[in-house]
């Protein structure tokens, strides 16, 4: 079977005993970085007393995921697969679901086991009291891509929850000053490590902390917006005045379908 094992984010102890089970019978461990997972299994070794065969490393990221599964077969899963990104959750900004949908597809059984997860311990840390909330990962690093996906994140109405390197976690918050200046937003850095620390405020308040702070690793969590969704249909923007081809790129904004597509059905 396949076994999806989340890993400590920073402090070695936030392992589980779970995790150390699956990992001690494991035959075959698919990593993204089989260095970094060997460092990992001989701390365990060290600190918790795990105990494991001799088991086969295999790399696994996001730049060979498709390619690998591509090529595998259910009998691959006759010995005990276990799957762990560099830290955290697996197929939270990390490779894994795929693995998960071939097992699905070919029937095979897998175990998604719970554990450390960055975007979720710094929403909580927040202290932002609204339960809902959308992930976003990380943005596109520039261009047109990142000032849209940088507007959803602001107005959907959620606590929105990023991460976000220490290149552009002043240009984030540079950003942030301009589309939301009154917002709260709340930092974490290095959660669970030695040099964990929380900053709260709007953007241009925690710029001027960031000076001296910059590296490590961020989750940035934004205080929701009030929705500014739209009510407005099919039928409304078709009682307007004005040409198809207009209405038909509308209407695609609204619904998710092909402009042209649209244009020909309205026609």
């Amino acid at each position: 079977m396949l076994s999806l094992v989340p890993t400590p984010i920073g402090n070695i102890s936030d392992i589980s005993l779970r995790s150390l089970d699956v990992l001690s019978a494991a035959d075959v461990i698919l990593c993204e970085d089989t260095r970094v997972t060997k460092k990992l299994i001989h701390l365990l070794k060290e600190r918790h007393n795990l105990t494991t065969a001799e088991p086969q490393f295999l790399s696994l990221h996001s730049h060979n995921e498709a390619d690998f599964v591509s090529k595998l077969t259910p009998e691959f899963f006759n010995a005990n697969i276990v799957y762990v990104s560099d830290a955290g959750m697996p197929g939270i900004s990390d490779p894994g679901q795929i693995l998960v949908r071939y097992c699905l597809d070919q029937g095979i059984d897998y175990d998604i086991l719970p554990g450390a997860n960055a975007a979720l311990t710094a929403f909580v840390a927040s202290g932002f009291v609204e339960t809902k909330m959308l992930f976003f990962g990380f943005l596109p690093h520039k261009g047109n891509d990142r000032s849209s996906a940088l507007q959803e994140a602001l107005f959907n109405g959620y606590t929105t929850i990023l991460y976000e390197s220490p290149k552009r976690l002043d240009k984030l918050l540079s950003e942030l000053v301009i589309a939301a200046p009154e917002r709260q937003v709340f930092l974490a850095k290095e959660l669970s490590k030695r040099y964990q620390k929380f900053y709260r405020g709007t953007a241009s308040e925690l710029i001027p902390q960031m000076e001296k702070e910059i590296r490590g690793e961020w989750v940035v969590v934004i205080e929701a917006s009030e929705a500014k969704g739209s009510s407005l249909s099919e039928q409304d923007i078709l009682a307007l005045d004005i040409p198809k081809k207009a209405a038909s790129k509308l209407i695609a904004k609204i619904t998710g379908e092909n402009p042209k597509e649209c244009y020909q059905r309205l026609l």
